[in-house]
């Protein structure tokens, strides 16, 4: 505190032999007061929610039959408990806390399940995928996506590196030609422009095109942030690893690869928030997700003017399920840092 007194005197002196200054902060601190004012009055007094109150199962689950919403619902409410129950491990006592990789296949396990939930089967009524929608289709579509790109994004970044020469440049050409396509292409074409090459008895689903699509163009930059955790590991990694007898296989899957991934979880989370936002454009070409429910809501002359409170609305949704996301990437990175190194078998 003694030391801090001095530099407080410092700047108190210089705000006086600046004036100016003081005025000019002064008149910031209360622009600013006033913005935050008059926004948080809006919201509270002069907003009319009731264009999201009154639709929040349409924001949920879309147009899924109404007796049936209690299968997105059940899959929704499990997807939340599992990122309360991931995000409460640190605090949880030791032996009390889940094993990451129970965890892990827990979160593997909420894809099929949710698809099995949606979709219907094992005595539950099918439903169609033109059916399903909201917030739903927006996890569902992230999800799936994800789930390919990554061992598409890894082998393809093998590849790059592969000494090999046809296998090096085919991933070389596929990476840099995804990655200089507008993802709006890709989409348009993989739900327009595919099934006109296709024979007419031959039909694939608008999600699974969709998926499709998406998990083409993200693996093309999965594979550049996979290659960057690549070039980080040093060589003397593989030559120690050799050393000791393992086999090229056994080097990439033992050793290299699982310290590359580590060092890429940032910039792999990156590209799993950019994939949420990105299934916004889902909107444009007629998959009703949430932008796609906001559209339709604003139709309706019931709810004519309601622009600002609705993009509020789904400003605060994403925000919600993109932070979600950040705050578990960060705690597997942390885990990935505090753990030890695992022993390589002889």
């Amino acid at each position: 505190m003694s030391g801090s007194r001095p530099a407080y005197r410092k700047r108190l002196l210089q705000a006086r032999r600046h004036p100016l200054q003081t005025v000019l902060s002064l008149v910031i601190l209360a622009l600013i007061a006033w913005i935050v004012w008059s926004t948080a009055a809006w919201l509270v007094v002069g907003a009319d929610w009731s264009v999201v109150t009154e639709n929040l199962p349409l924001f949920a689950v879309g147009s899924y039959p109404e007796h049936e919403r209690w299968r997105p619902l059940l899959w929704l409410f499990l997807l939340c408990l599992m990122t309360a129950t991931t995000l409460l491990q640190p605090l949880i006592s030791r032996p009390w806390r889940i094993h990451g990789l129970a965890l892990s296949w827990a979160w593997l396990a909420m894809l099929p399940i949710g698809l099995l939930l949606l979709a219907g089967g094992a005595g539950l009524p099918m439903v169609s995928s033109r059916d399903w929608g909201g917030l739903t289709l927006t996890v569902l579509l992230t999800g799936f996506s994800g789930l390919l790109a990554l061992p598409l994004g890894i082998l393809l970044a093998l590849g790059r590196r592969s000494n090999l020469t046809l296998p090096r440049h085919l991933c070389r050409l596929y990476i840099d030609g995804l990655r200089a396509v507008p993802l709006i292409a890709v989409l348009f074409f993989g739900q327009l422009l595919l099934p006109l090459f296709l024979p007419v008895e031959i039909e694939i689903n608008r999600v699974l095109r969709a998926v499709v699509a998406f998990a083409l163009f993200a693996a093309a930059y999965v594979a550049e942030d996979v290659r960057g955790g690549l070039q980080a590991i040093p060589g003397t990694q593989r030559e120690a690893a050799a050393a000791l007898g393992l086999g090229p296989w056994q080097i990439q899957r033992l050793v290299i690869l699982p310290q590359a991934l580590r060092v890429a979880v940032p910039a792999l989370t990156n590209q799993a928030i950019g994939l949420l936002q990105n299934t916004s454009l889902m909107a444009i070409l007629g998959l009703v997700e949430l932008l796609g429910i906001s559209r339709s809501l604003l139709a309706n002359p019931a709810y004519i003017g309601r622009h600002l409170e609705t993009y509020i609305w789904l400003a605060g949704l994403y925000w919600l399920v993109c932070t979600a996301m950040a705050l578990m990437a960060r705690q597997l990175e942390r885990q990935g840092k505090s753990s030890a190194t695992e022993a390589i078998p002889s």
